[in-house]
């Protein structure tokens, strides 16, 4: 693989625009290469010229080899001088706005295409400077974070000893060393990380103190300490200092690690997750912040720091890839201008680059040394393997039986689909007497599995094309790192579903009852049920097969649509939520399920169902729940990020809401006055939508564009498929028309035309989650967003400098 894609490869893709521009410097160095080209006379030596000069040379350097002379010091120093005069370029550094930047003079300007090189290097150090400035920033940040964690960390080893020792003192001095030695590997891990700019504003902060285990007062002393205790202190306190200096990196300075008044100054940092605390903050109730010294507690604690502290070390390892790779990326540059233009300017620039911050600096090296101790010490119980496969998750690789078994599953769901359409034109099936009731009540249960397995196909398809254009989807969705599903992932649990499903139809496919019993056999007509509770038992299982962690995360941020308004909303809730609402008649399928099975009607495959006004009711009720769960979430978003966008698309929910009970209404009552109702609402609502969907969640229609009419950055480089997607979006969300009109297809079953408009949906949404999903990317790469915000534990309190 060349150079330049394999730097694309392992660019961060949201710091895509703070990376050198390699394919620019690329094309101005062909542009000085043609220019070369052009302006170079024709060579035309003879074959045997070019031999005889080949063997001239060769011999030539046998002989200087033989006849060399001393070399003096004064040709030495004319050398040098020569050396000098030669260079083509000179790299200074200058103070820009207070800031300092570097700028390269090119002495060969007046050479024949010295102008082409001149506009190759002020480029150059355009984005050298570019990428020096962003690196430096991120570093400042980072060195600013772990001050951040190292003062978290103090409070987390300080509550921790709390917490296994509340009486204060140990008899046993083995113990008081051993939680002593615990913290100096703290102090050694990320106190020492520190800014230089941090260390001046505060005194001792560099080092994490070895916290006593004495039962304190206020001023962290015992009045009534025997001398016997003090004896036993001092010896202690020795070999602490003894453990500390062992542990304790050579540019660490001795001092007395922090005491345990350290939680003086700290508050439980409550953040509301959960809808006991947010329905607290609603009534105004006192949050609990003072520090309660439990186990359940420390156990809160440590799982909120491990995760700060992962996300950290991610952060780390991404930068110091950032500085390796754009360090190569010039190094490789200047080589290829070397090749082309014959000097030798290489050398000298990346001698700038070596001394430079970004060549140079070293934090993020250390930094991630001290970090990784300190979450081996602390978090995996210094077990050095089980921490570093933690900080450092391997990748995860394409297994071949996943392969093997995604094409074994969707062979068996091409075979069966062509062997139901062969027994269904072979047995006349669809003009049997019993063909109608199998519509009418058969169908509805299995179009259920059909709506799932399109959905899951589409994602499939979604995952397949983010990941080809760059588009960060594991991050955006928050999934764990190294557990997130790809497309082959995807379609083999799609294939598989669709196996079982066309299999439980084939062994349901009688249409003539019992002429004794007048009923159908009860075994198979219970076979769709038991693939629904098959389905979500495998959904709810708890051990570790068929990918539960994603099962888990599907779970958990169901039930955070179920629950909304009360768990603070997150881009995967509202995600989810979306993708309900299109799932509508699979949720109506749901109820059928009970309905039918419920009232034990399957066993004559007539149901009483729409003639219930219970089930009207739910109905109702059933098709309204997923926008109620989006309204929901948009009023809580409004009130906390005061978002006026998410107003309108509250309203846009609000709208459909009522929309789709209109037209429910009018399915169950052709009525005139109900059929004007739904006229005029699904058209406002769908009006709405698609202004939503194109503007609001895909970005687009920007008249200032570069692109015009859709936005700046475009990951898709073919401008047609955007536009192909927007007419597709605004087509498919007028489909409701079908509901209202009452369209009748002479060799379609009614619920057959349903099922298709139904599925209509189901694409459009597939068409929505890829572009939505680029927008929310794009804006992440516009503001360099890469990592997601982890809530510490701990709040401190901002006057503790001044005690120090």
């Amino acid at each position: 693989m060349k150079f330049g894609k394999e730097f694309a490869a392992q660019m961060v893709p949201e710091w895509q625009e703070a990376y050198m521009d390699y394919g620019k410097l690329k094309t101005l160095l062909k542009d000085i290469l043609r220019f070369k080209q052009r302006n170079r006379p024709p060579a035309t030596p003879s074959a045997g010229l070019k031999r005889k000069l080949t063997l001239y040379r060769a011999f030539s350097g046998l002989t200087q080899r033989y006849n060399h002379h001393p070399i003096s010091p004064s040709s030495t120093t004319r050398d040098d001088d020569h050396d000098i005069e030669s260079q083509a370029i000179l790299v200074n550094s200058v103070s820009r706005d207070g800031s300092q930047s570097y700028q390269t003079t090119f002495l060969m300007s007046s050479d024949e295409g010295g102008e082409y090189e001149l506009v190759y290097f002020r480029r150059l150090d355009d984005e050298f400077n570019k990428v020096e400035k962003f690196y430096r920033s991120k570093v400042d940040e980072v060195m600013k974070e772990a001050d951040m964690l190292n003062k978290q960390m103090d409070a987390f080893i300080a509550f921790r000893i709390k917490v296994e020792n509340p009486q204060g003192w140990f008899d046993k001095s083995v113990e008081m060393t051993r939680l002593a030695s615990d913290v100096a590997a703290s102090a050694a891990a990320l106190s020492a990380s520190t800014p230089r700019g941090a260390r001046t504003s505060r005194r001792n902060v560099m080092s994490m103190d070895v916290i006593e285990e004495v039962g304190s007062n206020s001023h962290g002393q015992s009045d009534d300490s025997s001398d016997q205790e003090k004896d036993e202190e001092e010896t202690i306190d020795v070999l602490v200092n003894q453990k500390v200096r062992e542990q304790r990196p050579n540019n660490i300075r001795a001092s007395r690690p922090a005491p345990l008044e350290v939680l003086n100054r700290v508050k439980i940092n409550n953040t509301r997750e959960t809808p006991r605390s947010t329905i607290k903050s609603i009534l105004h109730y006192p949050i609990q912040t003072e520090l309660n010294f439990s186990r359940k507690n420390l156990r809160k604690v440590e799982e909120q720091l491990k995760r700060a502290i992962i996300e950290f070390y991610q952060k780390l390892r991404l930068l110091k890839s950032f500085g390796f790779l754009n360090t190569l990326a010039f190094s490789k540059i200047m080589k290829k201008y070397d090749k082309i233009t014959s000097r030798d300017a290489s050398k000298s620039y990346m001698k700038m680059v070596d001394n430079s911050f970004l060549g140079s600096s070293d934090e993020v090296t250390k930094l991630m040394d001290r970090t990784e101790a300190a979450f081996i010490k602390h978090f995996s119980n210094s077990n050095r393997t089980k921490g570093m496969n933690i900080l450092r998750p391997t990748a995860k690789r394409e297994r071949h039986r996943t392969t093997f078994s995604m094409g074994f599953f969707a062979g068996c769901t091409a075979s069966l689909i062509l062997a139901l359409i062969l027994i269904i034109r072979a047995r006349n099936l669809m003009n049997n007497k019993g063909a109608t009731e199998y519509m009418e009540n058969m169908f509805p249960l299995y179009s259920l599995f059909g709506f799932i397995v399109l959905h899951m196909l589409l994602y499939a398809a979604n995952i397949y094309f983010w990941r080809r254009y760059r588009v960060n989807y594991s991050f955006i969705f928050g999934f764990k790192q190294g557990t997130e599903l790809g497309y082959q992932q995807v379609l083999l649990l799609s294939f598989g579903l669709a196996a079982l499903a066309l299999a439980s139809v084939l062994l349901n496919l009688d249409m003539e009852r019992d002429p004794r019993t007048n009923d159908y056999k009860a075994l198979t007509e219970l076979l769709p049920l038991n693939l629904v509770l098959l389905v979500v038992i495998i959904l709810f299982i708890p051990f570790n097969i068929l990918y539960r962690s994603s099962r888990f995360f599907f779970l958990t941020c169901l039930f955070h649509c179920i629950c909304a308004p009360l768990y603070k909303v997150t881009l995967p809730d509202f995600f989810l939520a979306d993708q309900f609402t299109s799932q509508v008649q699979a949720l109506r399928s749901l109820e059928f399920y009970i309905c039918y099975y419920g009232w034990g009607d399957y066993k004559r495959r007539q149901n009483t169902c729409k003639k219930s006004d219970v089930f009207n009711t739910f109905y109702f009720i059933v098709a309204v729940i997923p926008y109620l769960s989006r309204l929901l979430q948009c009023l809580r978003r409004l009130f906390e990020e005061k978002d006026a966008m998410q107003g309108y698309k509250g309203l846009k929910y609000f709208l459909t809401i009522v929309a789709v009970s209109m037209r429910t209404a009018y399915s169950l009552d052709k009525g005139l006055g109900w059929r004007t109702l739904a006229w005029i609402f699904s058209a406002i609502a769908a009006i709405v939508s698609t202004y939503c969907d194109l503007v609001l969640d895909w970005g687009l229609l920007q008249r200032k564009s570069k692109n015009r009419w859709l936005r700046d950055k475009l990951l898709i480089p073919h401008r047609s498929v955007y536009f192909g997607a927007m007419v597709l979006n605004v087509v498919l969300r007028f489909a409701w028309l079908q509901t209202v009109l009452g369209f009748k297809v002479s060799f379609l079953h009614r619920e057959s035309l349903i099922t298709i408009v139904a599925c209509l949906e189901i694409i459009r949404r597939g068409i929505w989650n890829f572009f939505r999903l680029e927008n929310e990317h794009l804006n992440n790469v516009g503001k360099y967003r890469a990592f997601k915000s982890v809530p510490l534990p701990f709040n401190y309190d901002d006057n503790e400098d001044k005690d120090e």
